[in-house]
């Protein structure tokens, strides 16, 4: 049963105005869901008989965007973000979907209960009526919550059929809430599932991240696999699929990939983490080799590689190239704290400098979730607390231009230079000794070290200034040019 009291007032308001001018007035969708699961409500959806002419009269302020006639009504005082906005749509039924994506026609005017009709799954068709205290449940949503089965409104393959997205909705939606998909959903999915093809792959990907995003993403991405959507969504995952690793490793690569995932998500730790939890591993298998002696397998240059597929894969999906560079860092340097003998504080001053101080606990995050993911021991709290203590000592060095003890003014001061480039090759020439030895970080071995460097021709302070970056890339394009001639990659 739904408590009043789980019903904030301004939806109540929202209900009250709607009926006192004899329209009908209901809760909807996932609010209704989630209030008889005991979850709070990550949005309010109001349905009604009033049309958006009619909604937008009742409510000044508030807007209508769209082709369905919701209206948008604000509440900009609130500090609640599920209530600044609240969606209030007319009922309203709908025509064929031919490009299974939208209806290409939507009519207003109907009841409750051809409103309900055309709703995706039962768990989303439940209303409420708060004044009443009433729900209505015409197509088994109580009992399929009861049950934690997710079973679309009517035939499945009419539903997806309508909107193929429903089918990663449907995947979605049983991974958040930890419900089972039955078994006339699932087959349908399975076969529709190349309509996915038909949706922007910014809906899919919106999809898809909730599901990284949730408490249990393996689940998800099981799931994924299981109904050949993942074939459509993240292809270059399957040839992880059975391809076995040996080692420190009790999981093939796919599994690896998906318990490390959620290693991540059980820590709670961000998407940035998660996603390069997922894909960290990707390149391991166009990488793989026959080991010698003491190796089943070698996976020499992975990092790499996977490094580049990754790019490419959200930038297929379209993410946010933010996160995307942060993912893209993360991927290539999850090795790096996995060979005590290479973690040095020099090359973690170094390693900070490629990924950023912000990102450098969370490349130790996804140490830790790699590790877990293996089926083996944890990281051993020693190493961790070591590496931990290299981390907050480096940061302590400097790290950056703008902290070395000496600037750009002061250069001109001391050489007669005038502002152009070759000031800024001689600041970034000098972070990269301090980058080596920081204690030469002080004003009088920089400006003894400046009156060398002013003598050097642009070229080769530009060279000097680039020398990190410059080395990182030949080492990884030799890389690349080495797995490319054993395995036809790159």
């Amino acid at each position: 049963m739904i408590s009043h009291h789980d019903i904030p007032i301004e939806i109540k308001t929202i209900a009250n105005t709607l009926e006192k001018e004899g329209f009908e007035a209901f809760l909807v969708g996932g609010c209704v869901r989630d209030l008889l699961l005991n979850k709070k409500p990550k949005d309010w959806d109001i349905t009604t008989d009033a049309h958006p002419e009619q909604i937008l009269k009742l409510f000044p302020d508030s807007y209508c965007n769209n082709d369905y006639g919701t209206v948008g009504v604000k509440n900009e005082s609130v500090v609640d973000e599920t209530l600044k906005v609240v969606e209030v749509t007319p009922y309203r039924t709908e025509s064929a979907y031919t490009d299974a994506r939208r209806p290409d026609k939507v009519y207003f005017g109907v009841s409750l209960s051809e409103d309900l009709k055309r709703r995706d799954f039962t768990v989303n068709a439940i209303a409420y009526n708060i004044s009443q205290q009433k729900i209505v449940d015409e197509h088994n949503g109580l009992k399929d919550l009861k049950q934690r089965r997710i079973s679309t409104v009517g035939r499945a393959d009419d539903r997806f059929n309508e909107d193929a997205l429903r089918m990663l909705r449907a995947i979605r939606l049983a991974t958040e809430l930890g419900f089972a998909i039955d078994s006339e959903t699932m087959s349908a999915i399975i076969k529709n599932r190349h309509k996915i093809q038909q949706i922007s792959i910014e809906r899919i990907a919106t999809e898809w991240l909730r599901i990284i995003n949730s408490d249990e993403p393996m689940v998800g991405m099981v799931y994924l696999e299981k109904v050949k959507l993942l074939e459509f969504i993240i292809p270059e995952l399957l040839p992880s699929i059975n391809c076995q690793q040996g080692g420190i490793h009790k999981y093939d690569v796919f599994e690896h990939l998906l318990r490390t995932l959620q290693a991540s998500a059980d820590k709670n730790f961000p998407l940035e983490v998660r996603l390069a939890a997922l894909f960290h591993d990707i390149g391991k298998p166009a990488t793989r080799r026959t080991g010698g002696k003491n190796k089943l397998y070698t996976f020499f240059g992975h990092e790499v590689v996977g490094a580049k597929m990754t790019k490419s894969i959200l930038k297929r999906l379209k993410i946010q190239n933010d996160l995307s560079i942060l993912v893209v860092k993360l991927v290539r340097w999850h090795m790096f704290f996995s060979d005590p003998d290479e973690v040095t504080l020099k090359a973690v001053r170094r390693t900070i400098t490629r990924i950023g101080k912000d990102q450098i606990d969370n490349l130790l995050n996804l140490r830790v979730c790699d590790r877990i993911g293996t089926g083996r021991p944890k990281e051993q709290p020693f190493r961790f607390r070591k590496y931990k203590a290299m981390v907050d000592e480096a940061l302590r060095d400097p790290l950056s231009v703008k902290m070395l003890n000496i600037s750009g003014d002061k250069i001109m001061e001391i050489t007669g230079e005038k502002p152009g480039k070759k000031i800024g090759y001689i600041l970034h020439a000098l972070m990269e000794e301090v980058l080596i030895d920081p204690s030469i970080n002080t004003a009088e071995t920089l400006e003894k070290t400046v009156l060398k460097l002013v003598n050097k021709d642009e070229e080769t302070l530009k060279i000097m200034a680039e020398a990190g970056k410059n080395s990182l890339e030949e080492e990884e394009n030799s890389i690349l040019k080495q797995i490319a001639r054993q395995h036809k990659v790159g």
